[in-house]
């Protein structure tokens, strides 16, 4: 089987595309891959090769930072909004057309096109053009569904999924789609690509436990397995901090781990500083994991240890509990390790993994532009209690080995590629 993987994201967005892709390479397959240009290196450190796909994630990430503090914090600047909202969006258009071109080589020729959610739209147009299957992965529930807003009516909230794709797709995607689709001899759209994507009967594998989101499995049974549950994919990749960091650990006692990904802090003095203090007032010691922050010109203290960073798998299981920007794959590498969790969101889409865990009962969420030494002190009071670790341990029993998750998601693809093989 030739298969074309087409990443575009952050680090934690393309590790669970590389690892199938990996898994599918050790069982003879040949796998050709794109990721954004900044993260080649760390594909190829696990074993990939892959050509630049669109533009630099870690610019992008700072850009969307930007637009999501100044849509809390200068709401009522309307010009403002406006402007970065047109900015972000024509920023999107530019990348649309990149990863169009690339996808036109990449999938030429091949079986199958295996796509991440951001970008999906012009993948499914290739994959339409060529007439190949297209898998896509989710690190959420993406599709229409009345499970991921707990706090509303299920119809009510499928109703409100429904309508958002519609109105994204009209007011944003549809004239970058119809441009490609011009340019591929495509037809115009009818409607938004994951409706399309779904009618077409494109698998749409669920990097996640199913136990987070109750009722979601039950809801889409009817699709016939076409969105099955993987459990979190993840490489669990060494790094060259990981002896370091385990010496230090075992040093003193169990530290509490903090990180933001590829969320880059607004200022790295002032959050460890926050972090420092509150871990201080607690008598903890502090991991901190750089990510894409800068933390070089920060104080060093002895109860802090910053690094770059972490292998989650290999750290997390050592600490008291995790404190992160609420990712998809750092928040389940925190419910496998069986330690409590502390959300500090930045993003929207990080809004779902913060309701995830306190509907888990492991941990609690905030937003990080809210957070303060103060609410910092009591939220991790809140989550050190001793019925969040005990929770947290029983979560941990109840979630997919690693291996296992790869191993399931690999063996759908294979499934689906022999079956529309057939068909």
């Amino acid at each position: 089987m030739k298969l074309a993987v087409a990443c575009y994201g952050t680090r934690g967005s393309i590790a669970p595309n590389a690892a199938v892709a990996r898994e599918l390479l050790r069982r003879g397959h040949d796998v050709r891959m794109a990721v954004p240009p900044n993260l080649i290196g760390f594909v190829e450190a696990a074993g990939l090769t892959a050509v630049a796909y669109g533009p630099d994630t870690q610019a992008k990430m700072e850009e969307l930072r930007n637009y999501a503090d100044s849509r809390s914090r200068n709401a009522w600047r309307i010009q403002d909004q406006i402007r970065l909202r047109r900015e972000f969006w024509e920023g999107y258009a530019r990348g649309w057309r990149e990863v169009s071109g690339t996808l036109l080589s990449l999938a030429d020729g091949a079986d199958v096109l295996f796509t991440t959610m951001s970008f999906e739209h012009p993948a499914a147009n290739v994959a339409e053009y060529y007439d190949i299957p297209l898998v896509t992965l989710h690190h959420f529930p993406a599709r229409a569904n009345g499970q991921l807003l707990p706090f509303l009516p299920a119809p009510l909230a499928r109703i409100g999924m429904t309508a958002s794709e519609w109105l994204h797709w009209r007011g944003v995607f549809r004239k970058i789609e119809d441009a490609q689709r011009r340019e591929l001899g495509l037809p115009k759209a009818r409607g938004p690509a994951p409706r399309r994507i779904t009618e077409r009967g494109s698998l749409e594998i669920q990097a996640y436990e199913e136990f987070c989101f109750p009722g979601l499995a039950a809801e889409w049974s009817k699709l016939d397995g076409q969105r099955p549950f993987v459990g979190p994919l993840t490489m669990e990749l060494p790094t060259d901090a990981d002896d370091d960091v385990a010496s230090w650990v075992a040093a003193g006692t169990p530290p509490i781990f903090f990180g933001f990904g590829s969320t880059p802090v607004a200022s790295a003095a002032d959050t460890l500083a926050m972090i420092a203090g509150a871990c201080a007032q607690l008598g903890e010691r502090a991991l901190v994991c750089a990510g894409w922050s800068d933390f070089s010109r920060v104080p060093h203290l002895e109860h802090v240890k910053v690094v770059g960073a972490v292998n989650h798998a290999a750290i997390f299981p050592a600490c008291r509990a995790v404190v992160h920007h609420g990712g998809a794959g750092t928040t389940a590498a925190g419910l496998r390790a069986g330690v409590p969790t502390l959300i500090l969101w930045m993003a929207d889409v990080q809004v779902i993994w913060g309701a995830a865990v306190k509907r888990l009962k492991v941990g609690t969420a905030r937003r990080f532009s809210s957070a303060t030494e103060k609410s910092l002190v009591a939220d991790l009071r809140t989550i050190l209690a001793p019925h969040y670790v005990a929770r947290a341990r029983e979560v941990a029993a109840r979630m997919a080995k690693p291996a296992q998750s790869v191993a399931t998601a690999a063996d759908r693809v294979e499934d689906y590629a022999r079956l529309r093989q057939v068909g």
